[in-house]
C-alpha cells in the first residue's frame, strides 16, 4: 500500500534553459605580481626582486591570484642583476687607465691610454677600438707624449681635426714622426703620439 504524496513537500527544482549556477568568486590579481613581471621584463635589476618577494609572500595561501609571476619576475630580476653587474665590471676593465709602463703586452682601448705607453703597431686611419700595449724596452711604433683634453671641444670632426692637431703641435718628437688622435664628435680627448724609427726600443 503506498502513500499519499505529502502535500507540504517541495517540488524539485527547476531549472530554464542557459541557467548556470553562480561560480565562486575569485581572488584579486595581485598588482605587486604584476608588477614584478613587469620590471623584471624589462630589466630593472634589483627591482622586480624585492617586487617578486613581496608578490610571493601576498599571494601565499592563495589569497591574492598572480603568484607564478612574484616569481618569474624575481627570476628575472636576479638575471638581470647579475648581467648589470657583469656589465659595469667589464666597463671598469676597459676603462681603468694603464700604468705609464706596463709590465707585459696586454690589449687595451684608447681610453686607457696614458702618456708613456709604447704601441707595438700603429693602427691604420680611421676610428681605434684598441691598441696592442708593450714594455718600453720591447720593440714598438709609437710612444703617447701627450694626452690631453679640449678646453672648448668645437662642433664638427673638421674642427675637430684642426684642434687636435693645433694641441699637438709643440709635442716633443724626439726625431719622430707626430701621430694626432683627434676625438669624435661628443667627446674631448686628444691623444699624441711620436713613432720610433724602425721599431727601435726607446730610449726614455
Amino acid at each position: 500500500m503506498t502513500q499519499p504524496p505529502d502535500r507540504y513537500e517541495y517540488p524539485a527544482p527547476y531549472y530554464a534553459g542557459g541557467w548556470q549556477q553562480p561560480a565562486a568568486p575569485q581572488a584579486p590579481w595581485d598588482g605587486v605580481s604584476i608588477a614584478a613581471l613587469a620590471t623584471g621584463v624589462v630589466g630593472l635589476g634589483p627591482v622586480p626582486i624585492v617586487l617578486g618577494a613581496m608578490g610571493a609572500t601576498r599571494t601565499a595561501g592563495r589569497r591574492r591570484r598572480g603568484r607564478w609571476m612574484a616569481w618569474v619576475g624575481l627570476a628575472l630580476g636576479v638575471v638581470s642583476t647579475l648581467s648589470w653587474v657583469a656589465l659595469v665590471g667589464l666597463a671598469v676593465l676597459l676603462l681603468r687607465p694603464l700604468p705609464a709602463d706596463v709590465s707585459a703586452p696586454r690589449f687595451a682601448t684608447p681610453q686607457q691610454l696614458v702618456v708613456g705607453n709604447c704601441l707595438q703597431t700603429l693602427p691604420t686611419d680611421g676610428e681605434v677600438w684598441a691598441v696592442r700595449v708593450v714594455p718600453c724596452a720591447d720593440s714598438h711604433e709609437a710612444r703617447v707624449v701627450v694626452r690631453q683634453d679640449l678646453t672648448n671641444p668645437p662642433s664638427g670632426q673638421t674642427r675637430l681635426d684642426e684642434s687636435a692637431a693645433q694641441l699637438c703641435a709643440a709635442a716633443p718628437t724626439d726625431g719622430g714622426r707626430l701621430v694626432v688622435w683627434a676625438p669624435t664628435p661628443g667627446h674631448a680627448t686628444v691623444t699624441c703620439l711620436v713613432t720610433t724609427p724602425a721599431g727601435a726600443p726607446s730610449s726614455t
